[in-house]
Order: structure tokens, then C-alpha cells, then sequence
């Protein structure tokens, strides 16, 4: 059964192919097999992207782990997929074929948030767009079944844990089967997958079939009976669908049903109750609506959402099942996170650092961008609603120790040909969450809150920001290093806490620009996204700007915006556009929500309820824009100043009694008059560009290296 202590990832004896040594980079062909001394690989691992030596790439970290333990491992990137043959070059593995889509979900790779095909893929040589298949994890599944029947097939990777249970799917418009049946797969990975990935491969290799793998956390399987050890819940027990509660104590048993609460000095009193519910919950499953019911009915959905939601601390998280047909799919707890020696463990196996040699000097995007940056940490405790970081890395931060990350540095600047002095980024899924953690670890093992930093931040939460000042200052002290920019996402709420640790980044760690995601200023569409309001990023505003000046600089911040989130109105948008009006801000190019599997946001997207409070059918119905034309129309609020926005921009203005704001001067937001040239409204050949990089300040750049200091998201 899921158990809450986990072995040390290197305390299992090695394997004994680790006699073999370990290879300069994982093999992709029997040439280079041969070079090693192989006769065959104990694990294959098939990827949706290119791959590439690193470990901010998923199959290179996971690969140099299971090589770390004595393994063979083999690399298949990008196989053609049309037939079983590509499958087949490295010859049949020993224990297991791992599938990934890679280090992103296959359709938020391909498709744009208007599911129009995008034009180029980060993650294969030259950018070219095609090379991997839509839904990659079940397709690549099914080809290594077919290449090998009796092999087993583990499928892992964003993709796959993301779609571990019945998930609306954007692209489809339907709530689509968990992944482990479309792709028929033996076992699901979720999360950061070391721990289990470990476990099962010296399981494995002990002689264990893949079937006796069950009740592993971080995994999901299929079971032919309930275990007769667990109690069985049902989830509309204590989350009745249609039923008004009050708020619940965000420490007692059930999830917290209406609004995520600050710890107050009374409910940490009840902390040696904590035990007694553990021990109960520790044998206690949940069973979610079936797949059938959750498809057909959004309320159903919604529900499942916040109780899945309601799982994620691996310290109190109660296993899943979810009938679909006359399977049973079990979910697993999330995995233990890993402790900070285990960190520096995985990140200081002997990656190259490269693509492999097999794609000589074609440039992938990725790369060219992660090269000559450094991941700190996992893990967020933000919990924005659009953002599905918490359902994959969890919200229990996992940090490297100083050390660690300088001997990276260290390594960059002695081995890489390209490198010139600059680090890209220090950071992780957040720039300053580095070593943050809960006071109190009885609490934090407790806690059923969605988010520490909504709708305050828990008095609970360590905001020390120290430990990430002096690895700032100590990596920026080392010979050979001109310059290390922080790209990451800055959590402006956190950093306010700490001025000292915003001179420090400002004077020091910003390339001109600094981006920052307030993503709204309305709160009817912040309080949807568990976003801060703008007073904060105010506070953060007149901070930059007061150290920037000390440090003799001209820098700016450049904030990040969602157009179509659910709940936002076209008035909400154009009080948004006001307010980057008022500021100077021109948007270069538009980000509008997409609604990826199992975010918060995506039911609220599928079910038009508000599923942060208690979902009923008598609820309101939020605001969703789905429409083609209100979802345009939204983006063109983003972008005012775009001539081309104009028309439409008229239309909607005169349409809400705001045609006061159509004219020729200051106070205006679009000009009554339209430049010859400029009527082209896009149309299918000629759609709104979708990929946001950021805004372009009225005032001309004033640091050409902040180009370089740009995001994905």
C-alpha cells in the first residue's frame, strides 16, 4: 500500500550492468550500442522530443537516473511514428519500454490557444514542426506494443500525468478517458517520477511482473478488486453535488469546501488531533464518479476536479479510483518529494549537456535557450487555477543545496563551447521560492490548502528569502561569470516580503527588463485565477523602481496578461486596456487561456462554474468566453494600439455605451480615424498570433541583452 517514507533514490543495490561504466551520452542506434559493449538495453526510453544530454529535460534526467542505478538505457526521440519500425533499432528491451510526449503536452505543443497548428516546435532540431504525433504518449505506446507485444510499457512525462484520470480535453471539446486506457499502457507515472521509476525497475529486475506493481505512489493502474484493507469513500459523501456548506478547517479531514483559509492561532491548537487522522486517512480511498458520468455531466466533473484538487499533499493524499466501463483505475498518492541530498544527487549525474551528436549543428530551440541556465528547485505553493505545475511537481518546494548549483555554474563556464560569461537563469517553475517551506512540518503535513500565498500568505509560510540572497551573491562572485540573469517566474507577492532580496535582483539580475505575471488587474478575474491584486504589484512596482534608480539604472518591468480566462468580461479586458494605457505598455504579441488538462481553471472552462467555492447547479454560472469573436475580441483589448484592432475595437466600445472612448486624443483609448492599409481583420490565413514574449515599452530598449531574457510559458 502507498506508505509515507520512501527509500533513499541511492540506496538500492546497483544493478550489475553497471559494470558497463557510464555512457558519454545514452545511445540512440546498435552502432553505438556496440561501442558500449552492449548486447541489449535493460530499459528503453521513447521520447516526443529531441533528445537532448540535460537535465532540464525530462527522458535525459530520468534516463541518467535508472544509469545512475546500473541500468542500460536506450534513447528513441522522435520516432517516425506510422509504423512499428523505429521501435524496433534498439532491439528489445530487457525490462521496460518508458514513454513520454516530452516536456510538454503534446497538443499545447502542436496547437495554439485558438487551436490553430502552430509553426515550429521548440524541442526538435531546426524548430520543425510535425515530427511528433497529436496525443504522442498513446500513439508511441501502442507502436511499442505492436513492435514488442509481451514488452511492458510504462507511460510518464507531462502528458501522461496530467492525464492520469478522466480530463476535459480542449482540443476535442470532450472529457476524454484517462490516458492509461486510450494508450493501454501497463502502469502511469505521475509527478516527479525518480522515486517510482526506481523502485519499479529493481523491482523488475528482481523478477516481479509488471502487474504485481500496484499501490507504488506516484503511479496509476488498473485493479481487479479493491484492496480489503482500505475503506472505500464515496467523494459525494463530503462534497454533496448541488448541497450549500460552509467553509470547512482547512487542517480536519475533508477538503476545504469554499474558500482556502489563513491559519489562525486556534486551529493550530487542534495539531495532535493531526495523528489520529492520518492513521484513517492512510486507509481510506476515494472514489471519484465514473467516467461516464463525469463526461456527461459537467456538475459531476467540476466535482471530481475539486476533490482530485483536494489530494495533492503527498503527507495527507488519499488514493483515487475512477471507474471507466469495467475497469477500475487506481490513483495513487503523489510521491514523497525528494530531500535536498537527493536533489543534488540527480542533478550531478554526468550529463553532457548536449544534444546528442546525431543532430551535428542543428539548432534546437530549447536547448539554445536552457543551455546556460540552472534549475534550484521543483515545486510551486502558488496554486494559480490556470497552471497545472502543483498536479505534476506538487507543492512541497524541493531545493538544491548552494553547493550543488555552484559546481553547475562551475561546469558551465569550464565545458560549455558556447558559453560567454552569462548565466540565462537561475530559477525553476519560480524564480523565488527557493528553501521555502511551511514553519511547522506537522502543519504543512496537515494542510488542505490550495495555495499558501491565496488570498494571503499564510502566516505559516517561511518567506525568508536569505538562502537565495547569498547563492545570488556567491554565484555572481565566481571568476568567469559576467552576468547571471533571473528568468524565471518572479512571484512579486513573495519578493515584497524580503526589500533586501529585490536590490539584490534588481541591481544585479535584470537585463534592462524584468517580466512579471500579474496577469489581470480586475479582481472578479484574480480572485478566479488565485492572483494577488494589483496593490501588490504596486508595492513590488515602486520597489524596482527605487532600486533601479540607486543602482543607476533605466530598467522597466514588463508585465504578462491573460485575455479569455474564465469569468472575464469584455468590460473587465477593457479596463485591463485602460490600465496599460495609462502605463505605456504595448502589448507585442497576446496570451490567451488555454484550457490544459486538470487545471482548476478547465473546469471552471467546462462546467461555466466557479469550482474554488461549492459547486451546485444552482450556482451562477460564470462568464466563459469560448466564442471565436469574443475570444478575439478580448485579445484586441490587449493589443489597443494595433491599427488592425481598430474596427472591432469601435464595434464592441460603441456596443457597451463606451463610445466616449473613441477618439482623437489623450483620454481616448482607439482613434475615431483608420490608417489606409490597416482594415485587415484576421480571418483563417491569417490568424492572431498567440505565443506571448512579452511587451515593448514606449520608451526606446536600453540594454540589447534583454532580448536574451525571455520566458516560455
Amino acid at each position: 500500500m502507498p506508505h509515507s517514507t520512501s527509500s533513499n533514490l541511492f540506496s538500492y543495490r546497483k544493478y550489475w550492468a553497471h559494470r558497463f561504466g557510464v555512457a558519454p551520452q545514452l545511445p540512440m542506434s546498435r552502432a553505438e550500442m556496440d561501442e558500449l559493449g552492449w548486447d541489449s538495453c535493460d530499459i528503453i526510453i521513447v521520447s516526443g522530443d529531441a533528445y537532448v544530454d540535460h537535465p532540464s529535460f525530462g527522458m535525459a534526467l530520468i534516463g541518467r537516473m535508472l544509469e545512475a542505478q546500473g541500468f542500460r538505457v536506450g534513447m528513441i526521440a522522435q520516432p517516425d511514428w506510422t509504423s512499428a519500425t523505429d521501435f524496433q533499432q534498439l532491439g528489445r528491451p530487457n525490462l521496460f519500454f518508458g514513454v513520454t510526449g516530452g516536456n510538454m503536452d503534446s497538443m499545447v505543443n502542436r496547437y495554439t490557444s485558438d487551436k490553430k497548428i502552430r509553426s515550429n516546435d521548440a524541442y526538435t532540431p531546426n524548430g520543425e514542426a510535425g515530427k511528433r504525433p497529436d496525443r504522442t504518449v498513446s500513439v508511441y505506446a501502442h507502436r511499442c506494443r505492436e513492435a514488442f507485444k509481451d514488452v511492458p510499457i510504462i507511460i510518464g512525462g507531462i502528458e501522461a500525468s496530467l492525464r492520469r484520470i478522466a480530463h476535459y480535453d480542449y482540443w476535442s471539446d470532450t472529457v476524454r478517458k484517462s490516458v492509461l486506457l486510450d494508450s493501454k499502457a501497463d502502469l502511469l507515472v505521475f509527478g516527479n517520477a525518480e522515486r517510482a521509476i526506481v523502485e519499479i525497475a529493481h523491482r523488475l529486475a528482481k523478477g516481479e511482473k509488471i502487474q504485481e506493481l500496484k499501490f507504488i505512489r506516484g503511479t496509476a493502474h488498473f485493479v481487479k478488486e479493491m484492496p480489503t484493507d482500505f475503506a472505500i469513500k464515496d467523494s459525494t459523501d463530503f462534497d454533496k453535488v448541488g448541497e450549500v456548506m460552509p467553509p470547512q478547517n482547512p487542517y480536519q479531514e475533508e477538503p476545504a469546501c469554499d474558500k482556502a483559509e489563513s491559519v489562525n492561532n486556534d486551529e493550530i491548537k487542534i495539531a495532535p488531533l493531526i495523528q489520529p487522522i492520518k492513521t484513517l486517512r492512510a486507509k481510506t480511498a476515494i472514489r471519484l464518479p465514473a467516467y461516464e458520468t463525469v463526461k456527461n455531466d459537467p456538475i459531476f466533473y467540476a466535482h471530481a476536479s475539486r476533490v482530485m484538487h483536494g489530494e495533492t499533499n503527498p503527507y495527507n493524499a488519499r488514493p483515487l479510483i475512477q471507474k471507466h466501463g469495467d475497469r477500475e483505475v487506481w490513483i495513487n498518492p503523489p510521491p514523497i518529494p525528494l530531500t535536498m541530498q537527493e536533489m543534488d544527487g540527480v542533478f550531478d549525474l554526468p550529463y553532457s549537456r548536449l544534444p546528442h551528436k546525431r543532430y551535428g549543428n542543428a539548432n534546437i530551440p530549447a536547448f539554445e535557450m536552457i543551455q546556460h541556465s540552472v534549475n534550484i528547485m521543483r515545486g510551486c505553493f502558488g496554486g494559480c487555477s490556470f497552471c497545472s505545475i502543483t498536479e505534476h511537481e506538487g507543492r512541497i518546494i524541493q531545493s538544491r543545496s548552494e553547493d550543488s548549483i555552484i559546481q553547475e555554474i562551475e561546469a558551465i563556464r569550464d565545458t560549455s563551447p558556447a558559453f560567454t560569461g552569462h548565466i540565462s537563469d537561475l530559477g525553476g517553475p519560480t524564480a523565488n521560492m527557493y528553501r521555502l517551506a511551511c514553519k511547522d512540518k506537522s502543519i504543512e503535513s496537515a494542510c488542505r490548502k490550495l495555495s499558501c500565498v491565496y488570498p494571503t500568505i499564510c502566516p505559516n509560510l517561511n518567506t525568508d528569502h536569505s538562502s537565495l540572497i547569498k547563492l545570488y551573491r556567491r554565484a555572481r562572485g565566481l571568476k568567469g561569470i559576467k552576468k547571471i540573469f533571473i528568468a524565471s517566474g518572479l512571484r512579486y507577492d513573495l519578493a515584497v516580503e524580503s526589500p533586501e532580496y529585490v536590490k539584490e535582483l534588481v541591481t544585479h539580475h535584470v537585463g534592462g527588463y524584468l517580466k512579471i505575471a500579474p496577469e489581470h488587474t480586475e479582481k472578479n478575474v484574480l480572485s478566479r485565477m488565485m492572483k494577488p491584486g494589483m496593490g501588490t504589484y504596486d508595492r513590488f512596482k515602486t520597489m524596482f523602481d527605487q532600486f533601479s534608480k540607486e543602482a543607476g539604472k533605466e530598467q522597466y518591468l514588463i508585465p504578462y496578461f491573460i485575455a479569455a480566462h474564465p469569468a472575464t468580461t469584455d468590460e473587465d479586458m477593457l479596463q485591463l486596456a485602460l490600465w496599460l494605457k495609462r502605463n505605456g505598455f504595448r502589448a507585442d504579441q497576446v496570451q490567451a487561456f488555454l484550457p490544459s488538462p486538470m487545471s482548476i481553471a478547465t473546469a471552471m472552462y467546462h462546467s461555466s462554474k466557479d469550482t474554488l467555492k461549492k459547486v451546485t447547479r444552482q450556482a451562477p454560472d460564470i462568464l466563459i468566453p469560448k466564442s471565436v469573436k469574443q475570444r478575439r475580441l478580448q485579445k484586441a483589448f490587449l493589443r489597443y494600439h494595433d491599427p488592425k484592432n481598430w474596427p472591432l475595437l469601435r464595434e464592441a466600445l460603441k456596443a457597451m455605451g463606451r463610445a466616449d472612448l473613441i477618439g482623437n486624443g489623450k483620454q481616448h483609448l482607439i482613434p475615431s480615424f483608420q490608417p489606409a492599409g490597416t482594415f485587415d481583420m484576421p480571418t483563417k490565413t491569417q490568424p492572431f498570433k498567440t505565443k506571448y514574449t512579452g511587451f515593448d515599452k514606449t520608451k526606446p530598449r536600453s540594454d540589447s541583452r534583454s532580448s536574451k531574457n525571455r520566458r516560455i510559458r
